[in-house]
């Protein structure tokens, strides 16, 4: 790994007393997403879809230091962020299949996963849109009083969009209880970081807006969660918002059509061998030599659950023809 991580690794220290738990919750993520490739593959899926698998310990770390109440936005990316904040799989399922049971009735699809019951306010297929939207529910929890914090998840390549400073600059001078998660998987869609961007550490970008910037290793969970719960604590005391830049890979290519060519072999093998979930099953097994029956267990408890819920989603019917003009401005 990389040394110049803001925090150490803490997973080279040993697994936390609720590290089961973590990967369950990861583990959910990657195999829902396994099968969201099988479905797509027998031309099930609405649209495309962008799978975020090798990224799963940034948002199952931060949403641990979550409590209900709190809000999140996200990207297209964003099937393990709607999980990892409590959306079940089966309605996940069912609105990339666009069944009626969806997050919102089929019609939004891969791209645009919605759950304001677990405050959920919406991925968003357009880059870096979502970002005003966490400022919007952040100035809301200040106006009230309710004491909820509002998370963004982004890529590096929305850290180029206005929004993304016109949000970090507005947020820093109200003192918004907000979080910027910017999950930095070295990629732009097609483009590598260091061809669109001038600097190599995007959380840098904090100073300029007086707020803390943090560089940590966006494949450890457990740092993850750490980092989460310091953002979360200075935004509940009025003390402003965060940008945690989480240093990461996706496993695949931007989009299902993207075999992602472009980056060199070296370089995928290099991230694969640092997966956020081999790296706890080894931190566990540092701990207790004996848990890889509890491991594969697990294992086969999450496949089963999903499995479930992808059979249940498929048994729910295609949302009515009339349904089409709900909820829309006109």
């Amino acid at each position: 790994m990389n040394d110049d991580y803001c925090k150490m690794l803490s997973l080279t220290e040993g697994a936390p007393a609720d590290a089961e738990e973590l990967l369950a919750s990861m583990l959910s993520i990657r195999l829902f997403e396994d099968e969201v490739v099988s479905l797509f593959a027998k031309n099930l899926v609405r649209g495309s879809t962008h799978l975020c698998q090798g990224q799963e310990a940034i948002t199952v770390g931060i949403a641990g230091a979550l409590v209900p109440g709190d809000t999140m936005t996200c990207t297209y990316r964003g099937h393990g962020a709607t999980l990892a904040h409590g959306s079940a799989p089966a309605r996940a399922f069912a609105e990339i299949l666009g069944r009626s049971g969806g997050l919102s009735h089929g019609r939004g699809g891969s791209m645009h996963f919605t759950d304001m019951a677990n405050g959920i306010l919406g991925s968003n297929g357009i880059v870096g849109a979502h970002l005003p939207i966490t400022v919007g529910a952040a100035l809301s929890a200040s106006h009230l009083g309710t004491g909820a914090v509002s998370v963004a998840y982004f890529g590096d390549g929305a850290s180029n969009i206005g929004a993304f400073h016109e949000s970090l600059n507005l947020a820093s001078v109200w003192k918004l209880p907000a979080i910027f998660v910017l999950e930095n998987n070295q990629y732009g869609e097609y483009s590598a970081q260091a061809v669109t961007t001038p600097i190599r550490r995007l959380a840098d970008r904090a100073a300029a807006y007086g707020m803390p910037g943090v560089f940590v290793d966006g494949n450890d969970v457990v740092t993850m969660r750490e980092i989460g719960r310091e953002a979360v604590a200075r935004a509940r005391a009025g003390e402003g918002p965060t940008l945690i830049e989480a240093d990461t890979y996706r496993h695949s290519g931007h989009s299902r059509s993207d075999p992602g060519a472009y980056r060199p072999k070296e370089e995928v093998a290099l991230w694969l061998g640092r997966d956020p979930i081999t790296r706890l099953e080894q931190a566990i097994l540092r701990n207790n030599p004996e848990a890889s029956v509890n491991i594969e267990a697990i294992r086969q408890r999450v496949q089963k659950e999903i499995n479930e819920a992808r059979d249940l989603a498929l048994s729910w019917p295609e949302p009515p023809v009339e349904q089409r003009f709900e909820d829309i401005y006109a």
